[in-house]
């Protein structure tokens, strides 16, 4: 069975961080390019990161760069985002997406279930 499963979201305070997981089964992420999505109410969903195929080059919306890295460890079929000095509109639930191409390019083949981030004081 192809699943996405993300992981690590919670409650944290702002200026804090978290590492979020996107763990694959029933396929290969190395073969795939990843990306993270996030969405609130009331708010388009956006494209946070992405890691390309191949040659892992990564992406990020202006928002995040500096603040978070996105990485993926081949050998446990898994993609990461760190965020580190997390603010208040970082506030979303987060979503990994698996797309079968080298480039970070939709329409993505498979999505998670997604994981709550919510920061605040």
């Amino acid at each position: 069975q192809v699943q996405l499963v993300e992981s690590g979201g919670g409650l944290v305070q702002p200026g804090g961080s978290l590492r979020l997981s996107c763990a694959a089964s029933g396929f290969t992420l190395e073969d795939h390019a990843i990306g993270w999505f996030r969405g609130a109410p009331g708010k388009v969903r956006e494209g946070v990161s992405c890691i390309r195929r191949g040659d892992a080059r990564t992406y990020y919306v202006d928002s995040v760069k500096g603040r978070f890295t996105i990485s993926r460890d081949n050998a446990k079929n898994t993609v990461y985002l760190q965020m580190n000095s997390l603010k208040p509109e970082d506030t979303a639930v987060y979503y990994c997406a698996a797309v079968s191409a080298p480039l970070c390019q939709g329409p993505y083949d498979y999505w998670g279930q997604g994981t709550q981030v919510t920061v605040s004081s």
